[in-house]
């Protein structure tokens, strides 16, 4: 423990040395009978004071939650010896508020006693949060000095951001080989029926359509799409975000992310992740539950770093982009970088559609004067190269802070459904 003497320590010592001095420069010893009851302080409150020897840690019930989870949480402090008082403060990160519990405390221990501090904590916003350090200040009975220490344990707790449930998800125009919820558009074995064909040799008799060969005089047999799994990737634009107070675009980008990749991965669809920023992060696309967890893990670690260095799209490992994916960019089209990438994407043939996470509501419009015209001519800008995007074949749909994902998912389903996919 670290020891330091306190402003009334000093303050003592100040009025003792002065009425001494004075009383031997003066030659008055009556001037030392002024100071006497601050020499006797000072003697008292030295020989009582014993330092403390106590040990403390951080505890968590939960190393997990979701948003606006009530997450369990104790200091246990251990003390060897009788401690007069003890002020106990556990650092919070942003995003985690105390909802029962008192914090700071102060506290009173006997000699070997174990006391556990209980708090009730609230997880208020996604990510990786890390509770501590705990501070302990224990004082001597008058005041003279003070003991300091800190739990060297620190916990983590990860904040999962809530899901929305979504019907249906963007349906990607080519699937892979295998099984999954999808209907392919080529012909093989399943059960969506596709068409129907002269019967050949090798056929099986089930799947004889004894109604067209009775009309027809020969057999025909019944052809049907079979289902398959497609390949997603999830694409986070962390280059800019726009922030009022304690929501932004990030915020609504990583809840969407998460959602949509939990659809995905209900469908048994291989999903993928691409975090680019000023720090690139990707994850190979899989399936299951576990991928699940890896992809919205590194989504907690997803941050707006500041970086001019422009890494172009052929950093990222072929794997990681496998053909015929469809590639979900969500991000708040801020950064020309990002908007680089996407249309390098459209421009090698990958199935695209973006949502803009709308940065308008996050900066409000100047009343008057040239700066709501510069504001006019961003929102401008904005809207011109979101048409530039539709011309390259892209499906782009504006959101905004309020509105269900599931309107915005309607409103790119459309537009792919009547745009004409051109391989470039």
């Amino acid at each position: 423990m670290t020891r330091f003497g306190t402003p009334k320590l000093a303050s003592y010592s100040a009025l003792s040395g002065a009425g001494l001095l004075t009383a031997l420069v003066f030659a008055r010893p009556e001037l030392v009978a002024l100071t006497a009851p601050f020499l006797l302080a000072l003697a008292a409150g030295l020989a009582l004071a014993t330092p403390p020897r106590l040990s403390l840690r951080v505890e968590l019930d939960e190393q997990r939650a979701l948003e606006g989870d009530v997450v369990g949480a104790r200091v246990v402090l251990e003390s060897e010896t009788p401690v007069d008082r003890l002020d106990l403060y556990l650092r919070l990160p942003d995003g985690i508020d105390v909802v029962e519990g008192r914090n700071p405390v102060a506290l009173h221990l006997h000699a070997r006693e174990t006391r556990e501090i209980e708090l009730q904590l609230r997880a208020t916003r996604w990510g990786g949060h890390v509770l501590g350090p705990a501070y302990a200040r224990a004082r001597d009975p008058l005041g003279l000095l003070v003991w300091e220490t800190k739990a060297e344990t620190r916990p983590e707790i990860r904040v999962y951001p809530r899901e929305d449930v979504l019907r249906r998800v963007l349906q990607p125009r080519d699937t892979q080989v295998f099984t999954g919820n999808e209907v392919a558009r080529s012909k093989g074995e399943g059960i969506e029926f596709a068409d129907i064909r002269p019967w050949a040799a090798g056929d099986p008799l089930k799947r004889v359509n004894w109604r067209a060969a009775a009309r027809r005089g020969d057999l025909w047999v019944n052809e049907a799409h079979p289902e398959r799994n497609t390949d997603v990737i999830l694409f986070v634009d962390s280059f800019a975000e726009a922030r009022q107070g304690e929501k932004g675009t990030l915020d609504l980008a990583v809840r969407a992310t998460a959602t949509l990749a939990d659809a995905y991965v209900g469908r048994r669809d291989r999903v993928g992740l691409i975090a680019f920023g000023g720090i690139l992060r990707w994850l190979v696309p899989g399936m299951g539950l576990v991928h699940l967890y890896r992809i919205v893990d590194a989504l907690l670690d997803t941050q707006i770093v500041l970086s001019y260095y422009w890494k172009e799209i052929d950093v990222i490992p072929p794997r990681t982009l496998p053909p015929n994916a469809l590639v979900i960019a969500l991000s708040p089209l801020l950064d020309p970088r990002s908007v680089g990438a996407l249309l390098d994407l459209r421009a090698r043939g990958y199935d695209l559609a973006v949502i803009d996470v709308s940065p308008v509501p996050f900066a409000p419009r100047p009343a008057s004067g040239i700066d709501a015209v510069a504001y006019d001519i961003w929102t401008l800008r904005r809207d011109a190269l979101r048409h530039r995007l539709q011309r390259a074949g892209v499906a782009v749909a504006e959101w905004r802070e309020g509105e269900p994902l599931q309107a915005l998912l309607e409103e790119v389903r459309e537009f792919r459904r009547y745009a004409r996919h051109a391989r470039v």
